[in-house]
């Protein structure tokens, strides 16, 4: 059983669309979606440095239209079950059928632009922990007044806060943990401090007309199949200020039988959590074209027929 994964913020860097460009009739596509959001994708996906990328109102649909173009070069692809992990659940939204691309990236932007404006109501930031065990580290992290914004598995979860409580986090880490690492991400996602773009999401969700998925949704909220496109969108909104439980996602992967996993452009962050979390699964992740015929040889093995 084949699982299509898509990654969220943090997985881009500088030129990372470029390669993806050269593919027929990829340019078009971009194009298309630039004018529908009203941002140019082909510069920040080609051009724009690591700063201007960082910037949340440009990486989040810059991510989703990275995804959704990779999976596009695939081919028809019949995975068994689709999961994101934070902006990453956008695109598996528009995989599953629930949106279609122009009204995932548009839903996606309106989300960029208002947790960015979230953010910049205090100087906030996440790091990630790298080893240690959670039942240790979660206290510690509430106890600096940090969020476990992240419960990504395998060894990592990633806190969430203000820029001092982060850097008392650096002075002072959970036992256990090897090494606290800070994320190219402006803001602290995933936590109260979000609050005030999910107000701004439910306005724009309220106006679109989700479907049904037609394949097996996982929802990082709490690792649970979602059957309905209402309550879909209803957590793409709340999952805004909500944290993100990809250890339990692939919990559920497990349990429905995944034998491989995909993981679109930018990939190669979760591909990397499953090596260590799901021995035994076969990963391929779509950092450039040239891994599209390693992605494709393996769906051939594994997808539904």
């Amino acid at each position: 059983m084949l699982v299509l994964v898509a990654p969220g913020q943090g997985a881009q860097t500088p030129g990372f669309l470029t390669p993806w460009l050269e593919l027929p009739g990829a340019a078009d596509r971009i194009a298309a979606w630039s004018d529908a959001i009203g941002l140019d994708l082909a510069h920040y996906g080609t051009k724009a440095d690591a700063d201007e990328i960082r910037d949340t109102a440009v990486a989040q649909p810059l991510l989703v239209a990275a995804g959704l173009l990779s999976a596009a070069a695939l081919g028809d692809v019949a995975p068994g079950a689709v999961a994101g992990h934070s902006v990453g659940e956008f695109t598996a939204a528009a995989f599953a059928g629930v949106l279609d691309d122009t009204a995932a990236l548009r839903l996606v932007r309106t989300r960029g632009l208002a947790m960015a404006e979230a953010a910049g109501i205090t100087a906030t930031g996440m790091s990630a922990l790298l080893g240690g065990d959670p039942e240790v580290t979660v206290p510690h992290l509430e106890k600096l007044g940090l969020t476990p914004a992240n419960m990504n598995g395998a060894g990592q979860i990633v806190a969430a806060g203000t820029l001092e409580q982060l850097a008392a986090l650096a002075e002072d880490k959970p036992e256990g943990v090897r090494r606290v690492v800070a994320l190219k991400v402006a803001g602290a996602f995933h936590t109260h401090h979000m609050a005030p773009a999910v107000a701004k999401l439910e306005e724009a969700a309220a106006e679109l007309s989700p479907a049904d998925p037609t394949v097996t949704y996982v929802s990082n909220k709490d690792g649970r199949t979602v059957a309905t496109g209402a309550e879909v969108l209803a957590r793409l909104v709340g999952q805004v200020a909500n944290p993100v439980r990809w250890d339990l996602c692939m919990e559920t992967f497990q349990e429905l039988g995944a034998t491989a996993l995909v993981e679109v452009c930018p990939g190669g962050t979760l591909t990397g959590i499953a090596k260590r979390a799901m021995p035994g699964v076969a990963t391929v992740a779509l950092k450039t074209p040239d891994d599209l015929d390693a992605a494709r040889t393996l769906i051939a093995e594994h997808a539904a027929v």
